[in-house]
């Protein structure tokens, strides 16, 4: 494992210094566990990258509707591994490795309505950063094995687990969960993928403590 990253700026020279370094597009990823920040740190990188040549790909659009997840018996769930489409989701970061002359598409998820809206982000053929992130990029079972293989690095958010946890609770409860609901999703199915994804920090190339 390479050394840690401990605040913003040491990221952006790091990833600077891997854009000078490559003639292809630069596939960063950001993993860790629910509430660690994956989302809100992506997206501080990327205000900070002025050239317009950037752009975040979440793992989030590739959940599975809601209507699929119900027919798995897998709706109470949402949010494990098996409850996205992991194929789909290495097989856009394939197309995102390789394919350089057109643009490529891809769902984003929306909270407010639990589902995915096919086609809302793209990936133009100018890009030169790619930023994904999601919790499951170092899994090496259930159909994601080999997506870390299709970064040129992930690193692992590292926060405290009561900062996290109170996040997630405020999370559940600005999309609707009642206070009680919110920390029974938070102590019941994010905990138990937070036990998994853990077990995968050793698989990162940097650890990130912000």
């Amino acid at each position: 494992m390479k050394s840690p990253i401990n605040d913003l700026a040491e990221a952006l020279i790091l990833i600077r210094n891997l854009l000078e370094a490559s003639n292809t597009r630069v596939i960063i990823g950001i993993t860790g566990q629910p509430g660690a920040g994956k989302s809100t740190f992506a997206k501080m990188i990327l205000n900070e990258l002025d050239d317009g040549l950037a752009t975040i790909v979440p793992m989030d659009g590739f959940h599975y509707s809601n209507s699929a997840l119900n027919r798995l018996g897998r709706l109470e769930r949402k949010g494990a591994p098996d409850t996205f489409d992991a194929h789909g989701f290495k097989e856009l970061l394939k197309r995102i490795r390789v394919e350089t002359v057109s643009d490529i598409y891809f769902p984003i998820f929306h909270r407010e309505v639990e589902e995915s809206y096919s086609a809302e982000g793209f990936v133009t053929s100018e890009t030169k950063l790619v930023i994904t992130e999601g919790n499951y990029l170092l899994m090496e079972t259930e159909g994601w094995t080999g997506i870390s293989e299709l970064l040129d690095e992930c690193w692992y958010l590292v926060v405290e687990d009561d900062v996290r946890r109170n996040r997630l609770i405020s999370r559940h409860q600005l999309y609707g969960k009642d206070a009680e609901a919110a920390k029974t999703w938070t102590d019941g199915s994010d905990e138990k993928n937070a036990e998994s994804i853990s077990s995968t920090k050793h698989r990162a190339d940097r650890l990130v403590r912000l």
